[in-house]
Parts: C-alpha cells; sequence; structure tokens
C-alpha cells in the first residue's frame, strides 16, 4: 500500500503574519507526522510549480497577474480575507503544482492515493479573485490537469470542509465529467452552497451540495457520507476521486459550529477509500483546505493518512468535546438533497 505525500518548507514562505491561515499550520502537523513514525511509511512526493497556462485552466490571467503584482510589490491584501507576502505568488503556485504532482503520481501507478500539504489552500479562488485566505484553486486546476493530460472523463470531487467550495462549484458548474459534492455549514461563509445549486447545462444534476445546520458532528456526517456521497459516487463511477480535505468542522475549531472529531474525519476517509477502491483502482488524492486549531488539524491530518495507510487504529487523543450540543436531525435535509438529484 503505497501513499505519497506532497510536502516542501517552501510552503511556509507564504508569510501571513498572524492570520489564523498561517505556516504553523504545517509545521505542526509535519512534526507530528514525523516523532509518530506516519512520516516514515510515505512515498515523499517533490511538487513543482504550475504553470501559468495551468493556472488559465481554472483563472482568468488578469487574476493571475494581479496576485503577481501584489506580491512583486511587497504583499497586501487580496481582499478582506485573504492576505500575501513577497513570496506568495510563488509558493502559491508550488501549492497548485503540488497537488497537480500528487494527481501524477497516483495515475501514473507511483502511489495508489497521495496527500497534497500544501498552502495557501484553494477551494474558495473564482475564476477572477481570490477570496477566503485562497489563491488559487489547486484542486480545480489538478482536475483539469487530470483531464487534459491523464484523459480522463469522470472525476469526483468530495469537499468536507465545512466551509463550501465556491470556487470549485463555479470552475465545474456546468461540466458533466465532474461530480462536485460539498458538505458545509450552513449558514456560514461564503454563503453559497444550498440543495437547489445543482448545476447547469450540460453539468445540471453534477453538482451536490449538503448545507448542514450548526452543531452537526461525526454521526450526521458519516449519514450524509452513506445516503449522499456513496450512491451519487456510484452512479457517477469516477476514474479519480480528488479530496477537498478541511478539517475545521472540528470541534475544537473556533472557526465553525461543528462537532466532528479526529475519529470521525478517520472515518470519513475510509469511506472515500472504500469507494476509491470500489470504483476507481484506489486511485484519490487529498489536499488540504482548512483546519485552523493546531491539534485537530495535525492529529486529523495524521488519521486520514493512517486510513490510507490501512493502520488499524486511529489515534484521538482529543476524543470528542467535553460537552456535545445535540445536532438537529438531518433527515428531511438529506432527503431534500435526494430529491434535487434523483440519480443520487
Amino acid at each position: 500500500m503505497k501513499v505519497g505525500l506532497v510536502y516542501d518548507a517552501l510552503y511556509m514562505e507564504h508569510d501571513t503574519g498572524r492570520h489564523m491561515e498561517h505556516p504553523s499550520r504545517l509545521a505542526s502537523t509535519v512534526a507530528l507526522l514525523e516523532d509518530s513514525g506516519t512520516m516514515a511509511q510515505l512515498v515523499p512526493l517533490t511538487p513543482r510549480a504550475a504553470t501559468a497556462e495551468e493556472l488559465q485552466m481554472v483563472h482568468a490571467p488578469g487574476l493571475i497577474s494581479y496576485v503577481e503584482t501584489c506580491t512583486s510589490q511587497g504583499g497586501g491584501w487580496l481582499d478582506i480575507d485573504t492576505v500575501v507576502s513577497p513570496a506568495s505568488y510563488r509558493v502559491a503556485c508550488y501549492a497548485a503544482g503540488g497537488t497537480i504532482a500528487a494527481v501524477d503520481a497516483v495515475m501514473r501507478g507511483k502511489v495508489e492515493s497521495a496527500f497534497a500539504l500544501v498552502r495557501p489552500p484553494g477551494h474558495h479562488a473564482l475564476r477572477l479573485e481570490a477570496m477566503g485566505f485562497c489563491v488559487f484553486n489547486n484542486i480545480a486546476i489538478a482536475a483539469r490537469h487530470a483531464i487534459r493530460n491523464h484523459g480522463l472523463e469522470r472525476i469526483l470531487i468530495v469537499d468536507f470542509d465545512v466551509h463550501h467550495g465556491n470556487g470549485t462549484q463555479e470552475a465545474f458548474y456546468s461540466d458533466p465529467g465532474v461530480l462536485y459534492v460539498s458538505t458545509h455549514q450552513h449558514p456560514l461563509y461564503p454563503g453559497t452552497g444550498l440543495i437547489e445549486e445543482t448545476g447547469s447545462g450540460l453539468g445540471l444534476g453534477a453538482t451536490v451540495n449538503v448545507p448542514l445546520p450548526p452543531r452537526c458532528g461525526d454521526e450526521e456526517y458519516l449519514q450524509a457520507f452513506e445516503e449522499i456521497l456513496v450512491p451519487a459516487a456510484r452512479g457517477f463511477q469516477p476514474q479519480l476521486i480528488l479530496v477537498s480535505a478541511g478539517y475545521d468542522a472540528h470541534w475544537a475549531d473556533r472557526i465553525s459550529m461543528m462537532q466532528v472529531s479526529v475519529t470521525g474525519f478517520g472515518r470519513m476517509a475510509g469511506i472515500i477509500k472504500g469507494l476509491a477502491e470500489e470504483l476507481c483502482d484506489g486511485r484519490t488524492v487529498f489536499t488540504l483546505e482548512g483546519g485552523y486549531d493546531l491539534d485537530a488539524l495535525a492529529f486529523s491530518v495524521k488519521a486520514t493518512l493512517d486510513v490510507l495507510l490501512e493502520s488499524p487504529d486511529i489515534a484521538d487523543p482529543l476524543g470528542n468535546a467535553s460537552h456535545l450540543w445535540g445536532a438537529p436531525p438531518i433527515d428531511s435535509l438529506l432527503q431534500a438533497v435526494r430529491e434535487s438529484h434523483p440519480t443520487a
């Protein structure tokens, strides 16, 4: 069982100061992977910079030049939430290129699955706009690359970040070859991801949004995965599964009101892994999105990798919250999702 990891100290050079999306997110995660012995079990994959042509598969040339100019002039704020430093353009190119490198390693059979431990994150980045801590849309660029360079016709993108991936949805909203399935807290930034957003044109039905109410935890997320993701994936028959792996739905993460545990994230990864083994010879690429409590992030990434490595145990020293708030029932919500997607 070969599992690859894309990582480079270069990703620390995206200097965001006291912003909550800061280099310590990766530093603490890498330290845990090394100290626990998980890192030694992984196949190191070397990232590269995405080219301007590759970035333009998703983004307008004007956005790319805007980011490059802003960083060359010392950095600053791309929008109210997204800050860049002098090195950020180069680092963002390596974040997109690192995710591409993970896809190439999986598609060429070097590894069965891979995790791109990169930053800045990407799933909010739109064609014309960087936003929500995201500069370029790493997973969307990697999906376009897989279609263009590996001849794939069907890619499943699973997004379990607590925020809806509005940039990824935009990129594939009319594309029947990419099935986008998102579980996210609603209401919450960026305000998109309603059940009624199901795609347009030829892509109608290829966007599946599961807007979960606050206080959902392991039970609700796993119910959504089993009742919505699994049948949707089986109906779609993907040739590759890409995952926007955001861990900010953890109960310790103050950016949301969700109650997922490290164990819950591990079980979600297990469902995705099972689908990949059933449908596309195990070909799976995870790329890091959100997650801002350092311990919760580090142990959740480790749990995901341990599941991919088929480790028998998930280490969850954080456990559940000391007081779990009761989650509202989601049966009617999931039924509404099914009714909006008759094939799901």
